[in-house]
């Protein structure tokens, strides 16, 4: 379906964000307090949003879905809550220095740029798509439902699509998710499970260690196969891999029944996969042990 050009004007300026680089660490920052800007939209009709209420709720979607940082979980907060005005999307409501806590304390409200909010609050579906666009640009399909819960928007609104990719788009690999699976035996290379429903594997999935949205390429030693559980925790920063190709549980992750407690048992078994089968690649757990993985591990 085609776009009207001031529908099409809108996502392009949500979707090209530009993104604080800081040795190649990604920074989900602005594209979260955008989506809780949507989500506030979509909730209440204003995109409002008071630092009083952004200091808490911003610092924790960061501190959920960004990387483990040691910044401050205000100035965490701050970073995007300042520096998205440069981006034309995002005003305050009086002007204050970059990065700066204290200014915004002194009851600093922020919201989205006044044509912009005007544009998606007519357009409920364009807003949707907004968020859809972000999500999806930058948290893989395990992670996105959980980031629109914690914005407040539904996650159904991924399985809608309008438009069409475009030209320059990566495509993903059409055979590499069987490959993958068929090269760990058609089992969770974490645990073993190993469903199956007659000839067909059963909640078992294709793993980028290195997130494809993030330039994580379709190679077999950039993919693990991992049942449904353990590939979201995985993505989640909840489980991770040591140098030694360990399995490592973040002390972040609880769990209540003994059911839950067995994601523990996981903690230092080795990966082995059958002859033949590449191991991951040191560069993609090197990257997802900094980019995904969340606080430290457990101890051995």
């Amino acid at each position: 379906m085609s776009r009207s050009a001031p529908d099409a004007q809108v996502l392009e300026r949500l979707s090209s964000l530009r993104q604080h680089q800081q040795d190649g660490r990604r920074s989900p920052h602005k594209p979260l307090l955008v989506l809780l800007a949507l989500g506030r939209l979509s909730a209440t009709g204003t995109s409002a949003l008071p630092w009083s209420d952004a200091e808490e709720k911003l610092a924790d979607l960061i501190a959920e879905f960004g990387p483990t940082s040691r910044t401050g979980r205000a100035q965490s907060a701050a970073y995007p809550f300042t520096r998205l005005r440069a981006d034309g999307v995002w005003t305050l409501d009086r002007d204050v220095p970059m990065d700066n806590v204290s200014p915004l304390r002194e009851g600093v409200t922020g919201r989205l740029e006044a044509s912009l909010e005007t544009a998606l609050r007519n357009r409920p579906e364009l807003l949707d798509e907004a968020a859809r666009g972000l999500v999806e640009s930058h948290f893989p399909g395990t992670v996105a439902p959980d980031v629109l819960v914690a914005v407040g928007l539904d996650p159904d609104l991924l399985g809608g699509r309008s438009g069409s990719a475009s030209p320059d788009q990566r495509r993903r690999s059409g055979t590499w998710p069987a490959a993958v699976i068929a090269a760990w035996d058609r089992q969770c290379a974490f645990c073993g499970f190993d469903g199956a429903a007659g000839g067909a594997v059963v909640g078992i999935e294709a793993a980028h260690v290195r997130w494809f949205k993030l330039g994580g390429p379709d190679d077999l030693d950039n993919g693990l196969a991992l049942c449904s559980l353990h590939h979201k925790l995985f993505d989640r920063g909840m489980l991770g891999l040591d140098d030694d190709l360990a399995v490592v549980v973040s002390q972040r992750f609880s769990a209540r029944t003994s059911q839950g407690r067995t994601v523990y048992d996981l903690h230092g078994r080795r990966l082995r996969p059958r002859p033949g089968t590449p191991p991951p690649a040191e560069r993609h757990v090197a990257w997802h042990r900094g980019q995904v993985f969340q606080g430290t591990a457990l101890a051995s």
